[in-house]
């Protein structure tokens, strides 16, 4: 059967989103990936059915599971979808400079501090003549990177199931123990400490948010009075204010630091965990261009660090390698 569409271009999102649900293996995960409503997941996977006379998934068992015809469709969609975002980045990078649009995703946390030095870098370090910055959370940019919304993300998911991806890290930084900057009590331990005072954290959908819930999982710990927020700089607010106390990164802690909030920083009591700021880029599309971003991220906020926290920022520091 002849696959019918309104459109070329209705064609390439069903397949986008038919890709997105077999790396995902459910349609709840590829909606929030691609920042569609379930509905409009389940509708293009039923155009794309309708369109063949196939069945694509075998609904039966969860996670769903590739048919047949599902398998073959995807190889053909993974291509057909390399050759339009190849397409694409031809067209938008023509021109005499290598590079003439650029789309970076980057974290709210560290968008204020790379802002003004990534577009210089994209202006006069490759030639870039439109520069579109997008701020938010590492989810957030797992749809810009897909819908090829985004060319090259920082961001604190590396997104190893996702192809066609070159992987350059920032740094890795440990989370630090925050306290209001007038508590006095004891801080040996978080339990200690949650007995005291509630705990203020990253929402449930925030990477931040689920990393810091299975820290304290793993330290049989479920505080019994809980903040949410989903900006770094809302969580340090509240602590500054001695409404609790949080577990934050030190790029997490930078506007916190430059507005002045009044917190306390300590290294966390026994088990430590850390999360790896990472460029993120679509492999050997932009040249030297991500490793450069990279080099640049870190050096700028080491030193953010090391001028707003000092020793106690820079010893939750590590630098891995690249490549």
């Amino acid at each position: 059967m002849q696959a019918r569409f309104s459109s070329n271009a209705n064609l390439v999102k069903a397949m986008e989103v038919f890709v997105a649900v077999a790396e995902t293996g459910q349609m709840t995960g590829a909606a929030r990936a691609l920042g569609l409503t379930q509905s409009a997941v389940s509708q293009h996977v039923a155009a794309l059915e309708k369109a063949y006379g196939v069945r694509l998934f075998d609904r039966s068992v969860r996670p769903a599971r590739l048919t047949q015809g599902g398998a073959l469709l995807l190889g053909h969609a993974a291509r057909i979808l390399h050759a339009v975002a190849d397409l694409d980045t031809g067209m938008r990078h023509r021109g005499p400079h290598p590079i003439s649009v650029l789309k970076i995703g980057l974290l709210a946390s560290i968008a204020t501090t790379l802002t003004p030095d990534l577009v210089a870098l994209a202006r006069d370090g490759f030639g870039v003549q439109d520069v579109t910055l997008h701020a938010g959370q590492s989810g957030q940019h797992e749809a810009l990177l897909r819908t090829k919304k985004a060319d090259i993300a920082i961001t604190s998911n590396p997104f190893y199931d996702m192809d066609g991806l070159e992987r350059h890290p920032v740094l890795r930084e440990s989370f630090l123990l925050v306290l209001p900057g007038s508590y006095r009590g004891p801080h040996g331990t978080l339990e200690e400490v949650a007995s005291r005072l509630p705990l203020i954290r990253f929402a449930d959908t925030t990477g931040v948010g689920r990393q810091t819930i299975q820290h304290l999982r793993r330290l049989d710990l479920a505080p019994a009075r809980v903040i949410q927020a989903d900006r770094s700089s809302m969580v340090s607010a509240c602590v500054a204010r001695g409404m609790g106390f949080a577990l934050l990164t030190p790029s997490l802690l930078i506007d916190g630091f430059v507005e002045r909030m009044p917190v306390r920083i300590l290294p966390l009591p026994v088990a430590r965990v850390s999360r790896t700021l990472t460029v993120v880029a679509r492999a050997n599309k932009l040249g030297p261009f991500p490793a450069k971003v990279a080099g640049l991220a870190r050096s700028r906020l080491t030193d953010q660090i090391a001028t707003q926290m000092g020793e106690a920022g820079l010893s939750a520091l590590a630098f891995p390698e690249d490549g």
